[in-house]
């Protein structure tokens, strides 16, 4: 399998990403390729300093960079020879099997949905977040900022997306959705969750096991949770101070509080398009980089993305 990455995304970029391929490489992962794309003249020096060799790692020169606040859209078109175009452009040619990056959001959303494209038969693609369980379990929290807005055929779309990576990625078997509400009783909340749990209800290609509130994200009451982009980049905000707060406290080497620390989990996939995309956090460390990759080769290894394909299309 090949993997690009983006070696100039992220605040620590190059260095963090050339520590990440190391750590990553010490797990000795057969048949995995690493396609460092970057500026060479910055690159090339931390890979030797770092003694990061392997026949599995191959270069290639990317001269420019897309910044953190440039225009998305404006930023691919006129920065054809940034490291995240030419990552899109190798993985849209069948060059590559997945793309990783820490670097400009938008960019990669943009690039994600208009040169790899969305799935046929899914409306808009979800991003997803994973959301750690009390009793050691695992779950998956989506949209978490793709879509602020939604209409209840995304909710439904995105379930079964989620359902999917729960399933192939999680290693859960007959994962169960609960849509995010403010009442465990069918017909409560706002127009969006009385109109989408109906659907949820009657599809069956997941297990919809109905409403649930804010206090069941961290218990084993549903394996994904479903809900719009606004409330999702919320919930997602406010997990990711948790490890923050036990820091403060001296409690993050607790079990449970250490498993919100973000890098533990890498970056976030974007699900519904025909292609494994991982995008990173702003600052992530080596530990995130190497997390990202081995991500990327389980999506990689259980075909989700075909999966997926299959799924909407019956």
């Amino acid at each position: 399998m090949n993997i690009g990455l983006d070696m100039m995304g992220g605040d620590f970029a190059p260095l963090e990403a050339v520590k990440g391929i190391q750590l990553f490489m010490s797990d000795t992962v057969a048949n995995v390729n690493i396609f460092c794309i970057g500026d060479e003249a910055l690159v090339q020096p931390l890979i030797k300093e770092y003694n990061v060799s392997s026949p599995n790692l191959h270069f290639i020169h990317a001269p420019e960079v897309i910044g953190y606040h440039e225009h998305p859209t404006k930023a691919l078109k006129e920065k054809q020879q940034s490291s995240i175009a030419i990552g899109f452009h190798l993985l849209a040619t069948g060059k590559l099997d997945a793309l990783i990056s820490a670097g400009n959001t938008g960019a990669m959303l943009v690039g994600a949905m208009f040169t790899i494209k969305a799935i046929e038969g899914i409306s808009r693609p979800t991003i997803a977040t994973i959301m750690p369980k009390i009793n050691g379990s695992t779950g998956v929290l989506l949209d978490v900022g793709l879509n602020a807005d939604c209409k209840p055929e995304l909710l439904n779309q995105f379930a079964l997306l989620g359902s999917l990576y729960a399933e192939c990625i999680l290693g859960i078997q007959k994962p169960s959705v609960g849509l995010i509400n403010v009442g465990e009783e069918e017909g409560k909340g706002n127009i969006l969750a009385q109109a989408t749990y109906p659907l949820l209800k009657e599809n069956n290609k997941i297990r919809f096991v109905g409403n649930i509130e804010g206090r069941d994200f961290f218990s084993d009451k549903a394996d994904v949770m479903v809900c719009d982009g606004f409330t999702g980049n919320v919930v997602l905000k406010m997990a990711e101070s948790i490890y923050d707060m036990a820091q403060q406290r001296g409690i993050e080497t607790d079990s449970f509080f250490s498993r919100f620390h973000y890098e533990n989990y890498g970056g976030t996939p974007v699900l519904g398009v025909a292609k494994p995309v991982i995008i990173g956090h702003g600052i992530s460390s080596a530990k995130a980089f190497k997390n990202m990759i081995h991500v990327a080769t389980k999506m990689i290894a259980t075909n989700i993305c075909s999966k997926m394909a299959d799924s909407f299309k019956a």
